[in-house]
């Protein structure tokens, strides 16, 4: 049944066994990271409102404590977006003198730049298990929680509610959304955004590695606002941001019950397409690879959930790519859930002797090269081989 619809029309198209349950957690230890708990992933789309889910989720398998860190701050390029969505909702959707509240505030990055915003006037509230810091910043304006969000939190008075690439870790949405919505009693002309990323962008793509455990919900325009109209929110917009590859959504609370559009859109068509194409996408691409790491030692850069999907797809056994690149200083000399692969800086691409790097995200591109160029480092950077 969809757990967001409860329609039973429902096809499964990508079935994948034993793959790692996490994708951000911390491995100090190659042994342990080579034996990090393993899943299956079998995603089915639904017919009626083009909701992806896998139907194979086990929650009781994650755990998001200290040691998970997900965390893409470190990109300067990354960084700009998210200044840019603080000006969207502070300048634009005057997010001023409020309280606001972040759920899944990670590191709290976002929510800082929301309360330090210069004249804003903002107070914030985040909650995150994996939250490491201080519990209170900027004379108090700001506070942390290491606790998730749910309806006893309900004494936080909220103005604004962002909730950032949460949803998409959650098997049962609509869950997240009412105990958001009864947290909201005292406020409810409260404003809510959510980011997640878009499945559409993925299939259209054909985004191999952009599947893995730790999504168990994958969602569309349509069926994101259709979870939110069945969770009881009234729908103001739903934006393709970040080069098309997330969903900003904005909503409140409705004056009256609000319908429930379902428009499955070509979700389904796309997912069969994607189906028929993956086995020899992941074929290609170790052939490819193979025949680089003939020639040259070759790296990945991006050790996000992408970079470790993409090991473990091509390079189980740590036969094919030497190492991979990530700017965050906290995954360096840490290895990748799965393959046990080393995670390094783009500063010992050279040392280590690579001359090729293949970028996992392309909204990266520019910024990695002029840092290759600033190193002096003698390396390809490349999309597709």
């Amino acid at each position: 049944m969809c757990p967001v619809c409860a329609s039973d029309s429902l096809s499964e198209f990508l079935s994948r066994e034993q793959v790692p349950v996490h994708q951000n957690l911390l491995m100090c230890d190659q042994a342990a990271a080579m034996d990090i708990p393993r899943g299956d992933l079998v995603l089915v789309a639904c017919h009626d409102c083009g909701f992806i889910f896998n139907c194979a989720f086990d929650p009781r398998k994650i755990m998001y404590g200290e040691d998970y860190e997900n965390t893409q701050a470190c990109s300067p390029s990354f960084n700009e977006y998210l200044d840019g969505l603080v000006r969207h909702m502070i300048v634009e959707q005057d997010v001023r003198d409020c309280h606001v509240v972040e759920v899944g505030c990670g590191n709290g990055s976002f929510l800082r730049k929301l309360v330090a915003y210069d004249g804003a006037g903002n107070r914030g509230y985040g909650f995150d298990p994996s939250y490491r810091g201080a519990e209170s910043e900027l004379d108090g304006r700001l506070k942390f929680f290491t606790r998730y969000y749910d309806s006893e939190c309900a004494d936080v008075s909220a103005d604004v509610i962002v909730c950032r690439h949460v949803i998409e870790h959650v098997p049962r949405p609509l869950q997240l959304l009412d105990d958001i919505k009864k947290a909201l009693t005292r406020t409810p002309k409260a404003r809510i955004f959510f980011e997640t990323p878009c499945v559409e962008w993925i299939l259209a793509n054909l985004v191999v590695w952009d599947f893995f455990y730790e999504h168990c919900s994958y969602f569309s325009g349509s069926s994101l606002s259709t979870a939110f109209q069945a969770a009881g929110f009234e729908v103001q917009s739903v934006q393709h941001v970040f080069e098309g590859q997330y969903l900003w959504l904005e909503a409140t609370l409705p004056k009256t019950t609000p319908r429930i559009d379902k428009r499955p859109g070509t979700v389904v068509a796309q997912a069969e397409r994607f189906a028929q194409s993956e086995a020899k996408l992941k074929e290609d691409w170790s052939r490819k690879i193979r025949a680089c790491a003939a020639e040259n030692k070759v790296a990945l850069w991006g050790a996000g959930a992408k970079g470790v999907t993409f090991a473990n797809l091509i390079d189980g056994s740590r036969q094919l790519i030497d190492c991979v690149v990530d700017l965050n200083p906290l995954k360096q000399g840490h290895y990748v859930p799965g393959t046990g692969h080393p995670i390094v800086s783009y500063k010992a691409l050279t040392a280590r002797g690579v001359s090729t790097a293949i970028l996992m995200n392309p909204n990266y591109r520019e910024e990695n090269l002029a840092l290759l160029r600033a190193a002096k480092a003698d390396v390809r950077l490349v999309e597709q081989l």
